[in-house]
């Protein structure tokens, strides 16, 4: 009898051995440091640059699923679910949260202000209130800079050089997104400077694209220049299709549209600064404060011309301008 007592009490004991196992697994998923990651873009868009994202954190010895955890959430051009998207994230309890964009940044300020905060912003991020100063953040927020509303009156240059003939500048924006005043300022002020007339056309949605477009039929414009925009970048195939349809030369800010079949673009080396904000997020991993490393800004910028595209418009790309091209698509 006692020892077939003793035989239950081991079956027993190793049942609970083997039932143990799992949860002590368990355990030790839920040590994994958990990275947020909230863009106001869309997933298919933005999977190059996530890439380079990854890299920056896999330089400092962070691979995905392996030592570091990603939760991911896409607004898809959506501003208005930021927001829930922010509180959702926070319910996770990052270790940090990565953003990309003003609103982007300041919807996960507001649902999670006490978690370490990396940013990729359009415009000054001083200005929003997401840091003190560009040197010395402060607080719990630093990252990458892009100053892209600086960088509309440098495609507007480039329109006057690349389309030498009179007449209006359109400039596409979405006006929902929080970078959209900023970027219109700058562009008015440039336009201003030179005596270019403009003319500020609105898209926040697929429906309001095609009607924009729509539009060169009745007034043509000299050439469009597309704004940064996580909406519109999520649309590139369609823009740059409707910018063939309707034979107007435009001007982007990112190599993805030249690619596409976008005649030009210049900006800043997006996947540079996505591996920027993998190497800042990695930091922060390892113990660094926020408020310990200044914002970076961008040092690599790029001119990108599609001559398959410039013959099918008809246009002559200027040797100056493919002289200082870094990239030619033929």
């Amino acid at each position: 009898m006692a020892i077939g007592i003793a035989r239950r009490q081991f079956i027993s004991a190793l049942g609970g051995a083997t039932f143990a196992w799992p949860l002590a697994t368990s355990a030790q998923q839920t040590a994994m440091p958990v990275v947020g990651f909230l863009s106001s873009g869309s997933s298919p868009a933005y999977a190059e640059l996530v890439k380079s994202f990854q890299k920056g954190l896999g330089e400092a010895g962070f691979v995905e699923g392996r030592n570091v955890a990603i939760e991911y959430r896409w607004a898809d051009g959506q501003f208005d679910r930021l927001p829930a998207l922010a509180a959702d994230l926070a319910q996770r309890r990052p270790s940090v949260v990565v953003t990309t964009g003003i609103g982007s940044a300041l919807a996960a300020k507001t649902a999670a202000s006490s978690i370490p905060l990396v940013f990729l912003s359009g415009d000054d991020p001083v200005k929003f209130g997401l840091a003190a100063s560009l040197n010395r953040p402060g607080g719990n927020a630093t990252g990458v800079a892009q100053f892209t509303s600086v960088l509309v009156a440098k495609r507007l240059e480039l329109v006057r050089e690349l389309v030498p003939a009179s007449g209006t500048v359109a400039v596409l924006v979405n006006p929902l997104s929080p970078e959209s005043a900023p970027q219109r300022q700058e562009v008015q002020e440039a336009a201003r400077t030179v005596g270019q007339p403009i003319e500020i056309l609105e898209a926040s949605d697929v429906r309001e694209l095609d009607s924009v477009f729509a539009t060169f039929d009745v007034r043509p414009a000299r050439a469009l220049i597309v704004s940064t925009d996580p909406f519109l970048s999520s649309q590139r195939d369609q823009i740059v299709s409707l910018a063939a349809r309707h034979r107007v030369p435009a001007v982007y800010d990112r190599r993805e549209y030249a690619v596409a079949g976008g005649l030009i673009c210049y900006g800043t080396d997006y996947p540079d600064a996505y591996r920027q904000l993998g190497t800042y997020t990695a930091k922060i991993l390892q113990g660094t404060k926020p408020a310990d490393l200044p914002i970076m800004q961008p040092t690599k910028f790029e001119l990108v011309i599609n001559l398959k595209t410039a013959k099918a418009l008809g246009l002559t790309i200027p040797q100056s301008l493919l002289a200082t091209a870094d990239e030619v698509i033929e």
